[in-house]
């Protein structure tokens, strides 16, 4: 026991290893309740349930943070909250991209929350990588602070142009090269990622992967290209890979959680664009002063984070008050179970 308790006590990136074996728990706990009881069985899962889900990934959230508050100071606290806060913002527009996404496949929402859950997992592995790099970066590399804030800002300001544009998947190259290469079947197999059949074009038996593989795959490769705005965003806040990390980890799940009620209603979230092209411009520049010296209070970042997306949220509801919701994109892979 001694022996045990003398490596959780051991340094692990900066943090003892007990509190990343505390993480690691509540996170897989989380995962083993949602896909072992709460989803044991496919079923649409509306608007309210969303809620309810996310509110309660959202306590679990706060009550991990104020843990991290109770027993590694305020300061840790504050940034995690504010982590926490900033990944949940930018990572709206990769759940809205998400269900574009699943609208283009054609895909039931039976069997969104399979595909969402799975793709968690690749969320994890790829946030722990790029974030363990981005640190070893930072640690190593003091300057490659100015690279993150002006590659943020550029991105900020990028999306402010492109806030009126629609994501579109007709021309997408992930797409064509996931056809290319490899076999899809026409329809759904039920919630099945692969299936065994004939190919029509050798006669003989041969894998084939489904449209709920294929909407997987794109996910994940969406997820990668969120997460390298998000991850040095973070990074404006603190260097601390623990708090970037669960923060990370924390914010994704509960907008997982979320995404059933949010998909269900994006034709009211137009300008919602607009203030996360904002966050990103204030954190680019935020980010950009730490390495000259300059600290912006942390109470401060995360006070005018909550101003700006409750702005943005607060016009585009009040703008599209009136909005239908936009007719669904035409599916290039059919949906019906064979």
């Amino acid at each position: 026991m001694e022996l045990i308790w003398t490596l959780l006590q051991a340094d692990f990136l900066g943090t003892p290893a007990y509190f990343w074996v505390i993480f690691a728990t509540v996170v897989i706990t989380l995962l083993v309740l949602d896909l072992g009881f709460l989803h044991k069985s496919q079923k649409e899962i509306e608007a309210k349930e969303s809620f309810i889900l996310y509110a309660g990934y959202m306590a679990i959230a706060f009550a991990f943070g104020a843990w991290v508050w109770y027993s590694r100071g305020s300061q840790s606290g504050l940034e995690f909250f504010t982590g926490y806060l900033i990944e949940q913002s930018l990572a709206m527009d990769n759940i809205f991209v998400i269900a574009t996404v699943f609208a283009f496949l054609g895909i039931p929402r039976i069997y969104q929350h399979r595909v969402l859950f799975w793709g968690i997992l690749g969320v994890i592995l790829f946030r722990a990588i790029l974030i363990g790099l981005g640190a070893a970066l930072v640690m190593s590399f003091s300057w490659i602070l100015f690279l993150f804030g002006a590659f943020l800002v550029f991105t900020g300001l990028k999306m402010f142009k492109t806030s009126n544009e629609k994501p579109s998947l007709e021309d997408n190259w992930m797409l064509k090269l996931i056809k290319r290469n490899f076999r899809v079947t026409e329809g759904l197999h039920g919630e099945r990622f692969t299936i065994r059949q004939i190919d029509p074009k050798t006669g003989k038996l041969a894998l084939f992967i489904t449209p709920l593989f294929v909407a997987l795959i794109i996910v994940e490769f969406v997820d990668l290209i969120f997460a390298v705005d998000s991850v040095p965003a973070i990074f404006a806040v603190t260097q601390d890979p623990f708090i970037v990390y669960t923060s990370n980890i924390f914010a994704i799940l509960g907008l997982r959680a979320l995404y059933f009620a949010l998909a269900a209603a994006m034709h009211r979230f137009k300008y919602l664009q607009y203030s996360l092209a904002v966050i990103l411009v204030l954190v680019g520049i935020k980010i950009f002063l730490v390495p000259l010296g300059i600290k912006i209070d942390t109470a401060i970042s995360l006070a005018v984070t909550i101003g700006v997306l409750a702005a943005g949220i607060g016009w585009s509801l009040w703008k599209t008050r009136n909005d239908l919701p936009e007719p669904k994109p035409e599916r290039p892979l059919a949906s019906s179970a064979e």
